[in-house]
């Protein structure tokens, strides 16, 4: 996982510049070709051999270079130079969510703590709210995000997981005598954080698909080599295991391995109280012993009396009940998509200009995507004031003349200002098909201040979505206090729409919010937030949360048709 390497070198980079008072330009340039690489979709060692590294957004001479060192050599010498002259204390600091690297360097100034642990101690003795920008609020969150980190050491998000695992089955599969292949564990059932990857083979010779595996590119250390299973290490750190079954066992292996424990737990239960016995090979009759299922999971639900669970259901909250009465949701699928209701183009922080947009949706086949790029309070972003959003207006309304079967639409991300009041009039926001509303700051208010601000966002009739609603950054930033209850009521009266954030750093809402706006009512979106074309792809990883959230297709405003959405979004407006 090349690209993944290259990515956290050049943020790193980015922070010990920052760290340096370099130019803020310079430190922007990397961040964005750290997001670049990671979402390329194309391999980039393969566009090292073909001199094709410039034609990736944000790649110039420069850094094609220090990609191709880092591919060639697995280093980067500017890279390891400036971690020489950095404290190892301070990139640590910089690894607790909410602690940038100014903070960290205020801290290392001030107190010299050599690791977490000593920052920890001072943090709980209320030593370090003397210092400028550091107040008794900050020693509180330093404290959650060292907590934030303890925890996140130990997984990664959903969108790391498929890049990592994709790389293992198109290997795998590639091989001559592998029949069948399939990612199980909690990567299947698409939890937003993973623990480590398990993949299920059927081959005639097993020990060629073991030999392939650990001999993989990715791989760093072999931590057991069997016939027909082996674990390794990636050279991120996570643990992948292969294991090849017996084609006769292929589906009751699928429902084993796939499932949590809690859901596992009650099928066994649910079986015993039948007079059978499931298990890794099959469903078998406990007075005879005969396997009366096992080759396709179909027949091992069915064999308990159960429909099919999706696996994304696969937690025990209620999805047995459901399979045994007939009563399990139609999920929505990625096919029901008919659009991308977030999305930036380069006239704020985007990577591609709206005729790129255009095309980019179009070759999806897409019937639209809403371009909703951020507006003037967020200039860091290069949010648009009212008369460059204006001008906007004006392009994609041109753009859109010029295309047949597929419609931009004119949209922004508006920011929900401090007092709930959004950061563009109303004589603009009206002349939008679409407007996206989020917080960006004030992140530390109260629960009730929190949940307001959003209320009096929603009552603002041009407000069609209320993004990333949590604010959460997995792994990096907790989720911001709000009364959903309260909000997802509000939600439903005055029509407004909730996103699924699909960025897999957010998948914001979470799959528990999810289901629990469903229950009161209240239409969803996904939105992938994309601004480098690749990250279009986290569609579907919007889509899993949408399944673990128990969504139809009927849940979803983009699964509507381009009429039907219109119609749908003027409805509020009235």
């Amino acid at each position: 996982m090349k690209k993944l390497q290259i990515r956290d070198i050049f943020n790193q980079i980015a922070d010990l510049l920052e760290i340096k008072g370099d130019n803020p330009f310079r430190i922007k340039a990397y961040r964005r070709a750290a997001q670049s690489v990671e979402n390329l979709s194309s391999d980039v060692e393969e566009l090292v051999r073909e001199g094709k590294l410039e034609e990736i957004p944000g790649i110039g001479k420069d850094l094609a270079k220090k990609i191709k060192e880092i591919i060639e050599t697995g280093n980067l010498k500017y890279f390891d130079d400036l971690m020489k002259k950095t404290p190892k204390a301070i990139l640590e600091m910089m690894e607790i969510p909410g602690i940038g690297p100014k903070t960290a360097k205020a801290l290392y100034d001030n107190f010299k703590p050599k690791n977490i642990s000593q920052l920890e101690a001072l943090a709980r003795s209320h030593k370090i709210s003397g210092i400028p920008g550091i107040k008794d609020k900050t020693e509180e969150n330093i404290l959650k995000g060292i907590e934030l980190v303890k925890k996140g050491k130990e997984r990664m998000n959903l969108g790391m997981a498929v890049s990592i695992n994709s790389e293992f089955v198109r290997l795998l599969k590639d091989l001559p005598h592998v029949k069948n292949i399939s990612t199980a564990g909690s990567l299947r059932r698409m939890k937003e954080t993973i623990r480590d990857i398990d993949i299920l083979v059927i081959s005639r010779k097993p020990e060629e698909v073991m030999d392939a595996f650990v001999r993989a590119p990715m791989v760093k250390e072999i931590l057991a080599h069997g016939s027909t299973k082996s674990s390794i290490r990636t050279l991120e750190g996570v643990q992948v295991d292969v294991r090849v079954v017996d084609e006769k066992s292929y589906g009751a292996a699928l429902v084993y391995f796939t499932g949590s424990k809690e859901h596992n737990i009650h099928i066994r239960r649910l079986a015993n109280q039948l007079g059978l016995k499931v298990n890794e090979y099959g469903v078998f009759e406990n007075k005879t012993g005969k396997n009366i299922a096992s080759r396709r999971e179909e027949d091992v639900y069915s064999a308990l009396g159960l429909d099919f669970i999706p696996p994304e259901l696969r937690e025990d909250t209620g999805e047995i009940e459901c399979a045994k009465e007939g009563r399990l949701p139609n999920l929505v699928a990625l096919k029901d998509i008919r659009g991308d209701l977030h999305v930036h183009s380069d006239w704020s922080d985007g990577m591609h200009p709206l005729k790129e947009m255009a095309t980019l949706g179009k070759e999806r086949g897409y019937e639209y995507l809403a371009i909703c790029d951020h507006t003037q309070s967020l200039r860091v972003a290069g949010g648009l004031n009212e008369k460059e959003l204006k001008e906007q207006i004006k392009e994609i309304r041109k753009i859109n003349k010029n295309i047949k079967g597929f419609e931009l639409l004119c949209g922004t991300e508006v920011d929900i200002l401090s007092d709930g009041s959004l950061d563009i009039k109303d004589e603009v926001l009206k002349e939008l098909d679409i407007v996206v509303a989020s917080i960006h700051s004030g992140f530390k208010q109260s629960k009730d201040k929190l949940t307001g601000r959003v209320i009096k966002a929603m009552e603002n009739k041009y407000t069609s979505i209320i993004a990333h609603p949590s604010g959460r950054l997995i792994g990096e930033r907790a989720p911001y206090e709000l009364d959903f209850d309260e909000l997802f009521k509000v939600a439903k009266e005055t029509n407004t729409v909730f996103e699924i954030n699909a960025f897999p750093s957010r998948l914001d809402l979470n799959d528990t919010n999810i289901r629990n706006a469903k229950k009161y009512g209240v239409t969803l979106s996904i939105g992938t937030d994309t601004h480098i074309k690749d990250q279009l792809d986290a569609m579907a990883l919007g889509v899993g949360m949408a399944r673990r959230g128990w969504l139809e297709k009927g849940d979803l405003l983009n699964t509507l048709s381009l009429s039907s959405l219109k119609k749908k979004l003027k409805r509020k407006r009235q």
